[in-house]
């Protein structure tokens, strides 16, 4: 067996933090021949010695599903690989296939996908729950079969480990030297911000009407989820304390964190959301910001038990007001918990850590 990694998704971008700046550079940095099959619509490329490969970008969901995990198929082939690492459900009948072509195949879970599921809005509760059932029983057959399983979190390792030993968790905690570096000014104004996707669920609508009566701009980067929910935000008498910029690079979004005093996660107590471990966290505490988050047990666990911010009812905005004034009216006591929770990312919560856990599934699986 040689050293040929290949990652396979139909869904993520070629510069996706987990797949390609987490795992597939950490990979390449110690030795592996790393490839990756995108369907982002670029051209092929490579980027620190990875060699990315792009089959073309669908016209919707329906195409991606029944064409485009075709293609990552065929050009799999083409690439022949020892192991194969893929990132999103869909693609499953392609790792069965590599799997009796006698391939050592990995499936990385980012999502608890039947739970996901109950929370989409665009069909009835008993297709959903239907749906989700069938795809928990068709992912954890399918499991079985495969190498090995890594999840993003505990929780969801939890559920794999019944179904397949070769579970592990590798949690998606930030780079240590991407946010933990970043020049922070010193004179701030007061600033707030959330970065991440733009959804109802994640709390936008409450967040917004918390600052209507603060003398705070909210620095918001991030895709909206749809037209409609980004009208009906941007209706809400606290859009004129917004400054938005849209969907924000990694540079980007060094620059937010680094004018910013707080930084808010406030999404909403679904299934998947109270045992997510969601990345902004870490990154707002890496960049050594004072973090207001939603009371969820183990987000209490982590924001709490650090003293490294304010948890609160996600959906309770008086409560998310006077979280966000207390902040901004005791600077030393904020940043004493940005203290606290940069030092929390240096000694556990850092991807130098979990990627130790990387290596060793690859260099057992090739048998080192």
């Amino acid at each position: 067996m040689t050293n040929k990694l290949c990652h396979l998704t139909s869904v993520h971008l070629r510069n996706d933090t987990r797949i390609f700046l987490k795992e597939c550079r950490t990979l390449s940095n110690n030795g592996f021949d790393v490839s990756l099959i995108v369907s982002d619509g670029k051209l092929d490329e490579i980027l620190e010695q990875i060699k990315i490969f792009d089959i073309g970008r669908p016209k919707n969901r329906i195409e991606r599903i029944l064409k485009t995990t075709k293609k990552i198929y065929k050009k799999a082939l083409e690439i022949d690989a020892d192991i194969y690492h893929f990132h999103d459900p869909e693609l499953i009948p392609i790792g069965l296939k590599l799997k009796k072509l006698g391939k050592k195949v990995i499936y990385d879970v980012h999502e608890d996908l039947p739970r996901q599921l109950i929370n989409k809005s665009y069909l009835n509760k008993f297709i959903l729950k239907l749906l989700a059932f069938l795809i928990e029983k068709y992912e954890n057959y399918s499991s079985k079969r495969f190498d090995y399983i890594i999840t993003a979190t505990p929780y969801i390792r939890d559920r794999f480990v019944q179904i397949n030993k070769n579970t592990i968790d590798i949690n998606n905690y930030p780079i240590l030297n991407e946010f933990y570096n970043i020049e922070l000014k010193k004179e701030k104004d007061n600033n707030i911000c959330y970065v991440g996707g733009i959804t109802r669920i994640r709390g936008i609508i409450e967040l917004i009407k918390a600052i209507e009566n603060l003398d705070v701009t909210f620095h918001l980067a991030g895709d909206f989820e749809n037209e409609e929910f980004k009208k009906e935000v941007l209706s809400l008498k606290g859009w004129k304390k917004v400054k938005y910029y849209g969907f924000a690079n990694r540079e980007k979004v060094k620059e937010i964190f680094s004018i910013s005093k707080i930084g808010v996660v406030t999404l909403f107590p679904t299934k998947n959301y109270l045992v997510a471990l969601p990345i902004k966290l870490f990154e707002y505490i890496s960049a050594s910001l004072p973090v207001i988050a939603s009371n969820f047990p183990l987000w209490k666990e982590i924001v709490e038990g650090n003293n490294c911010g304010i948890c609160v009812d996600p959906t309770n905005i008086n409560e998310i007001a006077k979280a966000i004034e207390y902040l901004i009216t005791n600077p030393e006591e904020a940043k004493k918990m940005g203290e606290n929770g940069r030092k929390a990312v240096l000694e556990k919560y850092n991807w130098e850590k979990e990627e130790e856990k990387l290596i060793n599934v690859y260099k057992t699986l090739m048998g080192k």
